[in-house]
């Protein structure tokens, strides 16, 4: 051996006592591993020759070496074979067991497997749990069974918003998040809410019949009105345009209205724009088949959500505002009435018949001027404080990066499928997560905050005033919402309401959860030949989704088990209990929220355990060419009939331009994604930023929350869409006179640099922008 190790020393110019260290190092994501050999003598022509080298060798006043010619014999010619054959096993030995741990490491799948072009990559930047491995636990946890008691937990005969009924519940919910280990918080707001009057009533009058329905619209305009009626079916726009095209004359007439199809601040809002003082709706009973008991109709008439006293502001008790209110509150009277009521004043109307189609179980006519009604609204404007309730888990790689999963908490009436489902999906799915963080080693990327809100009923109050009071922190760290109202309403039908962005998530998870058949997915039982016009459907004013995407730019989706009705009649009633529950759900409903939180789970752990979220961008490129299109060939026809209207200079080219800028950053995205090292968390991390801006960089910054609260331009909301756009220039070809060519322009424009702003985002860095305007 002595021999030996004189040759290795000869061979390498060395000292005799001098020493080879070989260092094995990997890196912190543990892919890539190196040997670093160095020896002696280079580490002490580094440090001056008073480094490690002279450190280890204890003889330091040795002489100083003096180099021999190495002889070629026989005998050292064996040495040297032997040493390199001795390293060139050591090097094989430890890339193998390097290759071999790689190997074994838990890796995770691109998460944005739905893009056009992209394909599937395998990543380890964390020490993650495979992702079937974590659909199976997560299926493991949920069991039927296990709702009885929670629906028992969390049922109340009164807890309207502000209550000590909805106080107590938020008090059941935060101790079960403490139970489960969860971080909790509260957030307290004081809001205006209006409730029916405490010792008078709110007043209908016609042909002499005085009644006083129980039920009632919060934010109405208060007063008495007198006027006559006109019925205006679901009063949706295009019902209205019927009536104007039998040259009816709207204008101070009192609308009576189906519930149903569309919000009840949008009929009021509708009538509103056609000159009516009042609107009165009732449930039909083709649509609320409640076998001749009478239905009170209970809900809201703001047109928008949140507080209307402090719009686009947080109720923060310490917030002082002057005298201020939403532009979304009406100016005219609304009020419920019962079918019975609506039949009573049906039965005297005269006038024109009612056009092709709308006939129902109401009378033939539309009534005319001689029916006059009287319409008294006696609302009362009241504060009252309400919690909101929260907890997190964690996240172990971007812990400030979080997707919100949130239910309603207060009701009208028992409110069973309002928000007695909801909230137990909501505790079930946080006990579920917890125990797979606590007890299985599930590590999830980002964290997740579970949310009860209180004053759901009066317009997402308790959610839209959390968005207002964070809206600067939400926007940047919230990349998702996920709403649980309603999600058991039915068992025949299952549908989804969501941003595009998710649109590639929900169709996933939807082949991988099983129906009420077990040998069958969700998808194949209610999603089979084009899957999106099957499941999903718009996302509607009053759906609590809503705000999330058009006031804050976060990617949100609502689902559910769905009747064959597209909507489920007992809501905004007394009548929403468990039995009535039981009769459209073949009593099944244990079953049914077990699924619906199956459902839930993996759209949340899925955004939690990828590396990159899944949430495809190329899903609005579709959505913005065909508005652009649109837009287009309207601005050619108002150009060509009009020309007065629209100058020649006009041009939708800036407008195409800014689309094609979004295709094109879009499409980039996938090639960077596809060309970047995903083992890198700061790449990822930057990939998501920029994943994350897209909804948000969609609400236009040209006009104030006070002003127009929803300001997304890919929704139907708000004055500054692109489908607001389109609407006026209808306007402007019937030469109309609410049109106006000059604000047309000025909202085109806007609209025009908002999408190009988004692509701008979307594209990255400042020099990679493609930007023609």
């Amino acid at each position: 051996m002595d021999q030996a190790r004189s040759t290795i020393s000869k061979i390498f110019n060395g000292e005799p006592h001098s020493y080879t260290r070989f260092n094995l190092t990997q890196n912190m994501e543990g892919d890539n591993s190196q040997v670093e050999m160095k020896l002696s003598s280079d580490i002490d022509e580094e440090v001056g020759g008073n480094g490690v080298g002279d450190h280890l060798n204890h003889n330091s006043t040795r002489k100083p070496y003096v180099a021999q010619k190495l002889g070629r014999t026989p005998k050292n010619l064996c040495f040297m074979a032997a040493t390199t054959l001795l390293i060139f096993i050591i090097g094989y030995l430890i890339g193998y067991l390097v290759h071999r741990k790689k190997d074994a490491a838990p890796t995770c799948a691109l998460s944005v497997e739905r893009f056009e072009g992209a394909v599937a990559h395998e990543t380890g930047a964390a020490p993650l749990m495979d992702w079937d491995d974590v659909k199976n636990l997560l299926a493991q946890k949920l069991d039927a069974a296990s709702f009885e008691p929670v629906f028992r937990e969390f049922s109340s005969d009164s807890h309207r918003a502000g209550s000590p009924g909805d106080e107590v519940l938020g008090n059941k919910v935060i101790k079960k998040l403490i139970e489960y280990g969860m971080k909790t918080w509260t957030d307290e707001h004081f809001v205006k809410v209006q409730d029916p009057p405490a010792s008078d009533s709110n007043k209908v009058v016609f042909n002499g019949t005085t009644e006083s329905p129980k039920g009632f619209l919060s934010y109405s305009a208060n007063g008495k009105v007198k006027g006559a009626v006109l019925y205006a079916y679901y009063g949706q726009e295009n019902d209205f345009m019927s009536l104007r095209g039998k040259n009816i004359n709207m204008t101070g007439r009192v609308m009576l209205v189906r519930a149903g199809r569309i919000s009840f601040a949008e009929k009021v809002a509708n009538a509103a724009k056609m000159g009516a003082v009042a609107v009165l709706i009732y449930p039909d009973t083709s649509d609320y088949p409640t076998g001749g008991t009478p239905t009170e109709l209970f809900g809201h008439v703001h047109m928008g959500s949140g507080d209307p006293y402090t719009p686009g502001f947080p109720s923060f008790n310490h917030t002082q505002f002057p005298p201020v209110q939403s532009s979304g509150l009406p100016t005219i009277l609304a009020q419920t009435i019962t079918s019975s009521m609506a039949s009573n004043i049906w039965s005297k109307l005269g006038g024109q018949n009612v056009p092709e189609g709308w006939q129902g179980l109401e009378g033939p006519n539309l009534g005319d001027q001689s029916n006059v009604i009287t319409v008294e609204v006696n609302n009362v404007l009241n504060e009252k404080k309400i919690i909101n309730v929260f907890g997190v888990i964690r996240g172990f790689v971007d812990a400030d990066r979080y997707v919100v999963i949130g239910a309603q908490r207060d009701a009208w009436g028992v409110g069973f499928a309002t928000s007695t489902v909801g909230t137990s999906v909501l505790v079930e799915l946080a006990r579920s997560i917890s125990d797979m963080v606590k007890n299985d080693g599930f590590k999830p990327r980002r964290s997740i905050v579970f949310a009860s809100w209180s004053a759901g009923e009066y317009g997402s109050v308790g959610a839209t005033e959390w968005l207002e009071g964070y809206l600067s922190s939400l926007g940047l760290k919230a990349f998702s919402y996920i709403n649980l109202d309603g999600a058991v309403t039915g068992q025949n039908g299952f549908k989804a309401a969501a941003s595009p962005l998710m649109y590639s998530l929900i169709e996933s998870t939807l082949k991988e959860v099983n129906s009420l058949n077990p040998i069958k997915t969700l998808f194949s039982e209610f999603a089979r030949g084009n899957w999106e016009s099957n499941v999903l459907e718009p996302l509607k004013l009053d759906n609590a989704a809503y705000p999330f995407i058009a006031f804050s730019g976060i990617p949100s989706v609502s689902f559910g088990f769905t009747s064959d009705k597209s909507e489920y009649q007992y809501f905004g009633t007394l009548l929403d209990t468990r039995e009535k529950l039981n009769m459209v759900t073949g009593n099944q409903v244990p079953q049914l929220a077990k699924i619906v939180t199956q459902f839930a789970g993996h759209m949340v752990l899925r955004l939690v355990h990828d590396h990159l979220l899944r949430l495809d961008v190329m899903k609005y490129d579709k959505i913005i060419r065909t508005n652009v299109a649109q837009i287009n060939g309207k601005v050619n026809t108002v150009k060509r009939m009009h020309p007065q209207l629209l100058p020649e200079a006009l041009t939708v080219k800036w407008m195409i331009s800014a689309s094609g800028s979004y295709s094109r950053a879009s499409r980039k995205l996938v090639a960077d994604i596809q060309n970047s090292d995903l083992e890198d968390i700061e790449m990822c991390r930057i990939i998501n930023d920029r994943i994350m801006a897209v909804e948000r960089n969609f609400l236009t910054p040209y006009v104030s929350p006070r002003e127009d609260p929803f300001r997304h331009i890919l929704l139907d909301a708000g004055s500054q869409s692109l489908k607001a756009l389109a609407n006026h220039l209808d306007l402007l070809k019937e030469v109309h006179p609410n049109a106006d060519a000059d604000l047309f322009r000025y909202q085109f424009a806007l609209a025009t640099w908002t999408v190009q702003g988004c692509a701008n985002s979307l594209a990255g860095d400042i020099w990679s922008l493609d930007n023609e305007i």
